[in-house]
């Protein structure tokens, strides 16, 4: 008899209906011999709603109760659930994160889970019943309850399957597993039956939604087996996220990831000596603004460009940042563009192949697609393009790489 941890987001139990569904999916599951717990979100929509309501009482409510009122979400689902279990003739019990006693640190609204008593949910395991868990939520030191931020529904399900030794941790979503790239831009996007977890983290990291990362990290850490599956879809193995596997040496490239959300920053003409970096970088971290790429170029009259990105929501409050620094600096000027995309390849596969980037820069070049930045790693090669080659460069990049057989 397995053990398996199903988690089903918003969308999977977004009406009554859709959790009668659920509650159907999860009884055949244990039908077939499995001992199931169950971790879900709130109904599609209704953090949103109670997020609006605070909005419209208080500009700036406290996070210790905006942690109070957005928790009751998830427990509306796990209720509904159980209850729909229970008119299929399955034992079931609901839980909260406290009632679990998933023990976080206090950060509100983004909390970190520290620790798991799974005495209870283990006794119910054996008593013959399905567990229903929130997702999204524990419990700190002081009783207080928190939440774990984006994704905490995905980090709950993996955390609950470390926790019970669980032997897969299946992720409910409404996609069918993890494609080469998004289907919507690439019609022959092809689904990986495998991928492992290095891949999967560079893939969510780089703009790949179907995951969330801190999900992915857990899940790699405490070597829990990860698989995406579709909640509307009665049959299909999804995609299996695990560690490396055989035939790595064959699978150059497991996908192409993007990100639309980049903005471009560059101070022109800053002195070349020690220290300028920090002196650029220093006040743009000290304003929580997260940095991805970055470029320096050494100029012939003592003077560098330095150029980096960050999320385009970030791009006006640091491009004033830039102007004072620049202007301590006595650079020439400071340069932005907030039209810009970037676009990786993934895959364990580099490590042992060479020549995938050159042959990536030969694919966009063929097609006329400048590249503006580049970065890589063991696993992974991102460039930064012209928003408008989005859809043009990763098609070219899917094809050049074979990534639809």
């Amino acid at each position: 008899m397995a053990l398996v941890v199903q988690k089903y987001g918003g969308t999977s139990v977004g009406s009554v209906e859709r959790i009668q569904h659920v509650a159907r999916r999860v009884k055949k599951y244990r039908d077939a011999g499995n001992e199931i717990v169950v971790v879900v979100s709130a109904m599609s929509g209704e953090t949103n709603r109670l997020i609006g309501m605070a909005k419209s009482i208080s500009g700036s409510p406290s996070a210790r109760e905006m942690d109070v009122l957005v928790s009751t979400g998830e427990q509306v689902t796990i209720a509904l659930l159980c209850m729909a279990l229970h008119e299929l003739g399955c034992e079931a019990r609901s839980y909260t994160g406290p009632q679990v006693d998933i023990l976080t640190d206090s950060a509100h609204s983004k909390a970190r889970i520290m620790n798991i008593d799974q005495a209870r949910v283990r006794a119910d395991i054996e008593a013959g019943r399905i567990v229903v868990v929130a997702g999204f939520q524990g419990v700190d030191e002081y009783g207080d309850i928190t939440t774990l931020g984006r994704g905490g529904s995905d980090t709950t399900a993996v955390a609950m399957a470390a926790a019970l030794k669980a032997d897969e941790c299946q992720i409910f979503t409404d996609v069918d597993g993890v494609y080469t790239t998004d289907p919507r831009i690439e019609s022959k996007a092809r689904k990986l039956d495998q991928i492992t977890f290095e891949e999967m983290l560079e893939m969510a990291s780089l703009g790949s939604k179907v995951l969330q990362i801190r999900a992915v990290e857990f899940a790699g850490k405490f070597n829990v087996p990860l698989r995406v599956l579709s909640s509307f879809a009665e049959e299909g193995d999804g995609t299996l996220i695990t560690f490396e596997g055989k035939g790595v040496e064959a699978a150059k490239i497991a996908g192409i990831a993007f990100n639309r959300d980049e903005a471009k920053l560059t101070v022109r003409g800053v002195p070349d000596q020690p220290g300028v970096a920090y002196k650029i970088l220093g006040p743009i971290s000290d304003a929580n603004i997260e940095v991805d790429m970055i470029v320096q170029n050494i100029a012939h009259d003592n003077t560098a460009n330095f150029t980096f990105t960050i999320h385009r929501t970030e791009y006006v409050k640091a491009k004033q940042i830039l102007q004072n620094v620049a202007e301590a600096l006595q650079a020439q000027e400071v340069l932005g563009d907030e039209k810009i995309v970037k676009i990786s390849l993934v895959g364990v596969g580099m490590r042992s192949h060479a020549g995938i980037a050159s042959r990536m820069f030969a694919a966009l070049s063929k097609e006329g697609i400048n590249i503006q930045m580049i970065s890589t790693s063991e696993i992974k090669i991102s460039v930064v393009v012209d928003e408008k080659y989005l859809e043009l460069g990763v098609r070219t990049l899917h094809e050049a790489f074979e990534l639809d057989t």
